[in-house]
């Protein structure tokens, strides 16, 4: 039998101080997210993050907790993992997990082990590549499938999906219903920021990415793992099938925190300049959250479209992630079987 582990980042427990404290302690602990020295991250989260966050954080996300099911992510997560689990046959077993939080990756790999499972495809719910999402969840997952195992099963990986046709064709599905409806002026793409130093550190040649203002208009050797050039290629493949000429396009990268340098253009700035523009009814898409979320309802969807109308803008339109629609847990299925037929199978089990 197969395992299938569906994995994204995760979510406080609850809207309040206590439960956000510690689900930031947890995630910004980690040095694939912040990655400076021990003791500098320390005094950081300690002395400025901790203190401070955690309140105005609880705010933000009691603007968009649900009254009956909570977390957005979560149960958006929980629908994907049922509509999973209904297409897949007997063969196969689906568990979700959560790099912070609940529930945890070793909940979820002690599930897979307990229904019998004699390989693993494990699942990352992030389409483009990064060190302090893709990475960190891989490198969480074969530490714990080696505690949680004597000895582990064997364990493939889908793939970072950015450019993948399942992908793109699911998002495209999702959004051009609302497109159609918002009649916009203009569509923003707009993916989760990232500190400069993190796409740097992926460039194997040092020369390539953020040397030149046209490092991501195609993906090379050298920005292969790239998530800004990533996140270009995926914009380029939804404006295409969703037949956007070029001129009514734009990608920006959202949620900076700190002073540090982090990947351009912002969108808060582009919201507002694009206002200022004279755009009137703008749409944003944000393809790097398969899960409507905080950064996409809140972050989006309330300040983004307050900002957009304080600049001149008239409406703003948040166009749904792809959360648990049928196309979305197709495309699941078929980049979990593809990954699955390239994986080595345990001795002695069944293809």
């Amino acid at each position: 039998m197969t395992g299938l582990l569906l994995v994204n980042l995760g979510t406080p427990d609850r809207p309040e101080p206590g439960p956000v404290r510690r689900y930031l302690r947890e995630f910004l602990s980690d040095p694939y997210v912040i990655d400076i020295a021990p003791v500098a991250r320390w005094l950081l989260l300690n002395l400025i993050i901790l203190p401070l966050r955690p309140r105005k954080s609880a705010a933000a996300y009691r603007a968009i907790w649900h009254p009956e099911r909570g977390s957005p992510l979560l149960f958006h997560s929980r629908d994907l993992e049922a509509a999973v689990r209904a297409r897949l046959d007997d063969d196969w077993t689906v568990a979700l997990a959560m790099r912070y939080g609940a529930p945890s990756i070793r909940d979820g790999l002690i599930a897979l082990r307990d229904a019998g499972v004699d390989r693993i495809v494990a699942f990352p719910l992030y389409p483009q590549y990064a060190l302090s999402s893709t990475e960190t969840s891989r490198a969480a997952i074969e530490r714990t499938a080696a505690e949680v195992w004597d000895e582990p099963p064997p364990l493939a990986f889908v793939a970072p999906f950015y450019d993948a046709p399942e992908f793109v064709d699911a998002f495209a599905a999702v959004a051009r219903p609302a497109l159609d409806e918002a009649r916009p002026d203009h569509v923003l793409f707009s993916f989760h920021g990232l500190p400069e130093r993190h796409v740097r550190k992926t460039d194997p040649t040092g020369l390539h990415c953020l040397h030149a203002d046209d490092c991501c208009a195609r993906i090379g050797d050298a920005n292969r793992n790239c998530y800004r050039a990533q996140s270009f290629a995926t914009a380029r493949a939804l404006a295409a099938r969703l037949d956007l000429p070029a001129e009514d396009w734009t990608v920006s990268f959202q949620s900076r925190l700190g002073r540090t340098p982090w990947i351009r253009p912002f969108t808060d700035e582009v919201v507002v300049s694009l206002a200022e523009r004279g755009i009137k009814r703008l749409a944003v898409v944000c393809p790097s959250f398969v899960a409507d979320c905080l950064e996409t309802l809140e972050e989006i969807g309330l300040r983004a479209a307050e900002a957009f109308r304080a600049a001149g803008g008239e409406r703003l339109t948040l166009v749904p992630s792809l959360n648990s629609a049928p196309e979305w847990a197709d495309a699941v299925c078929a980049l979990a079987r593809r990954a699955a037929a390239a994986a080595p199978l345990a001795p002695g089990a069944r293809p």
